[in-house]
């Protein structure tokens, strides 16, 4: 009933995958254990919260299924419904003891991962479960920097507000100001550099953030960045 093998790992991931909450029932009735990990979305818990359907949860949790299980591409569930902007699963599952802080995965947090999807309301409800907005890893670095990359010019503003240091060094990106440079988001660039974000941090894939802005180019980030400060000769 837990053989494990093949995409989805197991077949009650495939049975969550389809959304037939029926065979869910009857597979976990007939033993299947959802705390099996394996396939692409790691455990059963996971591939319920990346369908995004609350009973499948619901269910999975009342069967025992540990919500601070690791693996998969979305590191836990609370990052794949994170990811996904599925609010009442984000519920749910801090509800039933899913921290915040567990690392890991594509977007290494939820945080990190409500903040590149743009889900202000979940980002929210993530810092006030004590979520650290400074928590550095993965493809984005930060919370910020992934935020700032993806031009969620709010999330920006709460995080600050909550503490998160802008000159963290981490992720592709090197820092939240040389992602947002290189996307070309003027506006966070203003915010990052109001609120102390060095403009000569070297570091990511293009080095500082004048280098990323000028990579695309953006003009008004080029001047903006010089005026306050960036040195054109920074190797």
């Amino acid at each position: 009933m837990s053989i494990q093998g093949g995409k989805y790992g197991t077949a009650l991931q495939v049975a969550l995958q389809a959304e037939n909450l029926d065979i869910v029932k009857l597979l976990v009735e007939k033993g299947a254990d959802p705390n099996v990990q394996g396939g692409k979305y790691g455990t059963a818990l996971q591939a319920a919260s990346v369908a995004g359907n609350p009973d499948l949860v619901k269910l999975l949790l009342e069967k025992g299924a540990n919500p601070n299980v690791q693996g998969g591409v979305y590191g836990t569930a609370l990052q794949a419904a994170s990811l996904a902007e599925e609010l009442d699963i984000v519920k749910l599952l801090l509800e039933k003891g899913a921290d915040p802080n567990v690392q890991g995965g594509m977007c290494w947090t939820a945080l990190q991962a409500a903040s590149l999807a743009g889900n202000l309301d979940i980002v929210e409800l993530l810092l006030e479960k004590e979520a650290d907005p400074n928590d550095e890893g993965g493809k984005y670095g930060t919370a910020l920097q992934a935020a700032s990359l993806a031009g969620n010019l709010d999330i920006v503003k709460l995080l600050l507000e909550k503490g998160a240091d802008p000159n963290i060094q981490d992720g592709m990106y090197g820092t939240a100001l040389q992602a947002a440079s290189w996307a070309g988001n003027l506006d966070i660039v203003k915010l990052l550099l109001t609120k102390g974000a060095n403009v000569n941090v070297q570091g990511g894939k293009h080095g500082t953030a004048l280098q990323a802005a000028l990579w695309k180019p953006n003009h008004d980030i080029v001047n903006l960045l010089l005026a306050n400060g960036a040195n054109p000769d920074v190797q």
